[in-house]
């Protein structure tokens, strides 16, 4: 029997014991639903992932997307099967308006579905994740003829959408870009250019692929100032006609193997739409705004990519889990008896050293990620949505990184518990972690999320973003004080990092030399995340109290309490000598001379 890559059991302690998602059903935009549709969209989503992407995400690993002579891409026919189910019960729409044909879901209900599909199979996934992001996109700053033209079809499954950032000279320097869009007589535009690194670029698995394009138009300004943004189909729908965008050649992943990556080209004249030069696009917006519109999906993405990590992470914990405790080898150290019969390897300290480390970045994380996506519901239809936008900017470089970073180590350490088996391809742990290692790079870096935190979140606003999270903490600091027990101690300890954090930030700015202040933002980024996952935890322990403070019984939350004293015990005094680092203001990186190297 397969192992199932996520915790029913825990999604339901997050949504329904902590995040009290089902009073979200008050609200006007959810008043149809309740905790039976709820459940009843996680039930499908974790049978049709079990049934339909979990068989062949071993498959397409090893077969990878094929480019074939006639400039199409060969894709094993399982992944179409997949989605079409997946398209066919209404997820792609799941959270869109109903007059989109959606269902008008929260974003955390469809947040926690969607991770059922990206622990099954990350790289099947990855196309209906991106199309969903680009029809948000186009919802939110297209027209209602665009939405008509594209959304539709998008949410119905029969077109797919990208979004087409970086290119082989500009990777995140988005400020770069040389992709052009001249404006034609009719209002629309012809780009050329090249796109790299465009998942999702090219396939058969629809009737259409909707490209959202970053260019510049001519005589704009310089710089990122200059960027517009543009919907570039890759057939036009009105008239039938092949548009110029090409496929250049794929790219050859570690991981997430099965996701086309492509190199595109734009307007080289393979085609000619109309019978003149250029691929054909359209405005979305204002020129010149297109930067600022794109990161409706790049923040949106930046959240699911930390969920992708997650669910990997979370996969490989439960394997390593499992084997745990079926893989019998050794024997308690106080038994010398040799003829005796070896133990299961979850006997041994160390081992549950390993499991323990894995159930609290996991089950931190994914505390994290879900926080997050109700703090969207907050912004789109609660009552302060400007509190929920401040504090979501603030903990989105860390709902992107933290993940990418420390689920990914819980892919290390499950390989670890396996031993030798788990280095090789007939375990699946291997390649959980290939894929997840994707996740640390795209959607901005380490260092490109250390630098907005850092650079911008906290102190955006005179410093508003940085007093808004530590408010925010500080409130669940008392509570664990009033709780008394461990939960007192762990307030404690968590009020301490968190003053010296918020102490040394207040050193970093100082002086207000922003090459010594971002130094070491990826070292920054590292202790606050580990400061942000210390208050889910301290919030998860919280919860498994009734609200007369009587401690919920069971194995379940016994657990929750033993991986939140693993988190202060093990992780969190991480961040003290990082913490001493950053006050040093030290300038080690900054002084070290390239000719060194």
């Amino acid at each position: 029997m397969a192992i199932p890559p996520l915790s029913r059991r825990d999604l339901d302690f997050l949504l329904y014991e902590w995040l009290d998602a089902e009073s979200l059903t008050a609200r006007d935009r959810f008043a149809e639903h309740s905790r039976e549709t709820f459940d009843a969209v996680l039930d499908l989503s974790a049978d049709i992932a079990m049934k339909e992407f979990a068989p062949h995400n071993k498959l397409s690993d090893a077969n990878e997307p094929e480019m074939l002579p006639d400039g199409t891409v060969r894709l094993i026919p399982e992944i179409k099967h997949a989605l079409d189910v997946f398209s066919r019960a209404g997820l792609t729409a799941g959270q869109f308006d109903e007059s989109l044909g959606g269902m008008q879901l929260p974003t955390v209900i469809a947040r926690a579905a969607m991770a059922w599909f990206q622990a099954a199979n990350a790289s099947t996934s990855s196309y209906p994740f991106l199309s969903m992001g680009n029809a948000n996109l186009i919802v939110a700053h297209g027209t209602p003829e665009q939405v008509d033209t594209y959304v539709r079809p998008m949410l119905e499954g029969r077109y797919y959408g990208t979004m087409c950032l970086s290119e082989p000279d500009a990777g995140s320097s988005l400020a770069d870009v040389s992709t052009r869009a001249e404006p034609q007589p009719d209002g629309s535009y012809r780009l050329t250019g090249t796109k790299m690194w465009i998942s999702g670029g090219e396939h058969e698995l629809g009737e259409n692929i909707v490209h959202l394009v970053l260019a510049k138009i001519p005589g704009g300004p310089a710089g990122v100032k200059g960027i517009s943004l543009f919907i570039v189909p890759k057939v036009l729908p009105v008239t039938g006609e092949r548009n110029d965008v090409v496929l250049v050649g794929l790219n050859h992943k570690m991981g997430n193997r099965g996701t086309t990556n492509t190199l595109l080209s734009f307007g080289d004249g393979t085609y000619s739409p109309g019978g003149r030069a250029g691929a054909v696009g359209e405005l979305v917006g204002e020129p010149n705004k297109g930067l600022s519109y794109m990161f409706t999906m790049m923040n949106e993405a930046r959240i699911g990519v930390g969920f992708l990590a997650i669910s990997l992470g979370y996969a490989g914990y439960l394997q390593s889990l499992e084997y745990a405790k079926t893989r019998t080898q050794g024997r308690a150290l106080d038994n010398k008896d040799p003829s005796s019969l070896p133990v299961a390897l979850i006997e041994h300290a160390d081992i549950r050293r390993m499991l323990l480390a894995q159930k609290a970045y996991v089950e931190g994380a994914l505390a994290l990620g879900l926080y997050c996506s109700k703090l969207v519901d907050e912004q789109d239809t609660g009552e302060d949505p400007t509190r929920a936008t401040l504090l979501l900017d603030v903990l989105t470089p860390i709902a992107k990184s933290w993940p990418s970073q420390w689920c990914l180590e819980a892919n290390s350490l499950a390989i670890q518990v396996h031993g030798g088996y788990g280095y090789t391809r007939e375990f699946d742990v291997e390649q959980f972690y290939r894929d997840n290692r994707l996740n640390p790079i795209h959607e901005g870096t380490h260092g490109i999320q250390g630098l907005d935190l850092l650079g911008r979140k906290v102190i955006m606003q005179g410093g508003a973003g940085l007093a808004l999270l530590a408010e925010t903490i500080t409130a669940t600091i008392e509570r664990g004080r009033a709780a008394g027990g461990l939960e007192a101690a762990y307030a404690e300890q968590l009020a301490a990092a968190l003053g010296r954090i918020v102490e040394t930030t207040m050193t970093l700015w100082a002086d207000g030399d922003p090459a010594v202040a971002l130094a070491n933002s990826s070292i920054y980024l590292e202790a606050m995340g580990h400061i942000v996952i210390a208050w889910m935890w301290l919030e998860q322990a919280l919860a498994c109290a009734d609200p007369d403070g009587t401690p919920k019984s069971g194995d379940f939350y016994d657990g929750k309490r033993v991986a939140a004293q693993y988190f202060y015990r093990y992780e969190l005094p991480r961040v003290g000598p990082q913490l001493d680092l950053l006050g040093s203001l030290d300038r080690t990186t900054l002084d070290a001379d390239p000719a060194w190297f």
